[in-house]
């Protein structure tokens, strides 16, 4: 019997059926690729992270105060406030700046800027109290990093003790000439803080008078004016160029520099901006010092949003009040009583006295 070769013969299968069959196999393989691809994106992305935060962490340089000072210390406040000392060096204790005579050992450095800022509880406002380098102390008994003891000395100038001795005596010396126990320690390298300045953009500032400093090489009219790291530099540096040309000249030049340098930071679109964040975030790094509870990136941030709601426009900003020495009219010693009355407001976590701000030195 013959077949009919045109008979219908059992059907071929069908590309479609194939793509039926295989299917779910390779969604499933493309779904692993995905995946995959995902987590090594997510793994890449969390790699750079944490290099990015494990650099900008390094950066920090901390200094253990509690363990170099011990238990001999002011009482801490008997409320939440926070007393900070927020010293401006040209060198950095500890860091890798040995051509600004920074390492290891501080022979050399110096600290021009000294503020204590003290934050009453409840952190909505600051006050910020400069101590006038050229002022003549009482050094007490110090132990600098390598272990050495260093004897009280009488009639020594501020700025000598972070030179001679380092931070941590430093912090010692305030707390005996004020009885105010400081929280925290932070160290500003000037290096830094110019290339800080150049990472936000500039700040600017109301020059109150003309300044012409051969020195430094300022040279700006009264009226506002936008810095850059450079003259930023120089103007909080300057004494030459303002007032008498002592230290006490330019301390209010400092003062005003700070809080439009706390302003211009707090109005940056950090959010908006990663790369400049980062730049900001890396120049105020490597440009700080801290004592041992600040130093990492966590500590700093939460310390900083506990500080969120203190306005820098609102800021008081004072002088130690001083008088000239007359032993030696080139340099001062603090005022009585005034500086007294303003330690122990600082104390107290009170309100500081009118008359506590009033410095001979300065005619009020």
């Amino acid at each position: 019997m013959s077949h009919d070769a045109t008979a219908p013969g059992p059907p071929a299968p069908q590309d479609g059926g194939r793509k039926r069959r295989g299917g779910p196999r390779r969604r499933r393989r493309g779904l692993r690729i995905a995946l995959v691809s995902v987590l090594v994106l997510l793994l890449a992305a969390g790699g750079t992270l944490y290099w990015l935060y494990s650099r900008l962490d390094g950066n920090i340089q901390g200094v253990d105060i509690d363990k170099a000072l011990g238990e001999d210390r002011p009482e801490k406040l008997p409320t939440s406030g926070q007393n900070l000392l927020v010293l401006g060096s040209d060198s950095r204790a500890g860091a890798e700046n040995k051509e600004l005579g920074g390492g290891g050992d501080v022979s050399g450095a110096r600290s021009d800027t000294a503020l204590v800022v003290h934050i009453p509880e409840g952190r909505t406002k600051a006050v910020a109290v400069s101590i006038p380098r050229d002022t003549l102390v009482t050094r007490p008994e110090c132990t600098r990093a390598d272990g050495t003891s260093v004897p009280s000395a009488d009639r020594v100038m501020f700025n000598s003790v972070y030179s001679q001795v380092g931070p941590a005596c430093v912090v010692k010396t305030v707390e005996k000439m004020s009885g105010v126990r400081m929280d925290h320690y932070l160290e500003i390298n000037f290096a830094g803080f110019k290339d800080l300045v150049d990472a936000i953009g500039g700040v600017t500032v109301d020059v109150p008078k003309d300044i012409h400093d051969k020195s430094s090489g300022l040279d700006l009219t009264a009226g506002r004016h936008k810095l850059d790291g450079t003259q930023s530099l120089a103007y909080v540096r300057t004494r030459h160029g303002v007032g008498d040309g002592s230290d006490l000249g330019r301390i209010g030049l400092q003062q005003q520099f700070l809080l439009a340098l706390l302003s211009e930071v707090k109005s940056q679109d950090l959010l908006g901006s990663p790369a400049k964040s980062y730049k900001i975030a890396s120049s105020a790094t490597r440009s700080l010092t801290t004592d041992s509870g600040l130093a990492s990136l966590t500590s700093l941030a939460e310390f900083g949003r506990s500080m969120n709601g203190v306005d820098p426009e609102t800021m008081e900003t004072i002088m130690l009040p001083v008088a000239y020495d007359k032993r030696d009219p080139n340099r001062v010693v603090a005022a009585q009583p005034q500086a007294d009355r303003l330690w122990k407001a600082i104390r107290k976590d009170g309100v500081i006295p009118e008359s506590a701000k009033k410095s001979p030195a300065t005619g009020g």
